[in-house]
């Protein structure tokens, strides 16, 4: 059994925020492999379906970025699942706009959503596919992840960007794909 994460922010307002590239991700995802509406569980938009035998969750907290744990603590331990059947997909500062990076544990490099995850987990040890953001010095760091992408840059996202996470989902999901194998192919692009 595998879980997918979107980090997000829930409602309107932050619906196309650069802290909201985690929940533009697993729509992407839901909408590729052909999912219908979520059910609102766990604190949790939640879908699930069977990819070569086994169960899949893609799954966007309900419960405000820096809370993310709360939902995927629960979904983890009601599967009982490991932190290496998580993954994370989340908006990364230090990431320059439109790359992305694979990672396989580490600290939360001071993104509350992935430190909050961390601390009610137990543990890092679960895969990121982090995207990059960008960052502006001349905009404190709240309103940069909270602002908007532009017009231009959405078209990018959607047709570039999450066009690759599709990819990365898919080799790992379809193809049976190691998170070391993908990392080599697809990190710093």
């Amino acid at each position: 059994m595998k879980l997918i994460v979107g980090l997000g922010n829930p409602g309107e307002e932050y619906i196309y925020t650069r802290h909201n590239i985690g929940f533009l991700a697993v729509n992407k995802l839901v909408s590729k492999f052909n999912l219908l509406k979520p059910r609102n569980v766990f604190n949790a938009f939640v879908w699930e379906t069977t990819i070569n035998n086994e169960k899949i969750i893609f799954c966007q907290p309900q419960t405000y970025m820096n809370l993310s744990g709360e939902s995927v603590l629960l979904i983890k331990q009601f599967y009982k699942l490991t932190l290496e059947d998580i993954i994370v997909i989340y908006d990364d500062k230090d990431l320059a706009f439109n790359v992305l990076k694979l990672k396989k544990n580490g600290s939360s490099a001071g993104h509350n959503g992935i430190k909050d995850l961390i601390q009610k987990l137990g543990g890092e040890n679960f895969y990121r596919i982090k995207l990059g953001i960008g960052n502006h010095p001349q905009i404190p760091l709240r309103n940069w992840v909270l602002g908007k992408f532009s017009a231009d840059q959405l078209v990018v996202i959607n047709n570039d960007l999450l066009e690759r996470v599709y990819q990365i989902v898919s080799q790992y999901l379809l193809q049976g794909d190691s998170f070391d194998k993908l990392m080599s192919l697809y990190n710093g692009k």
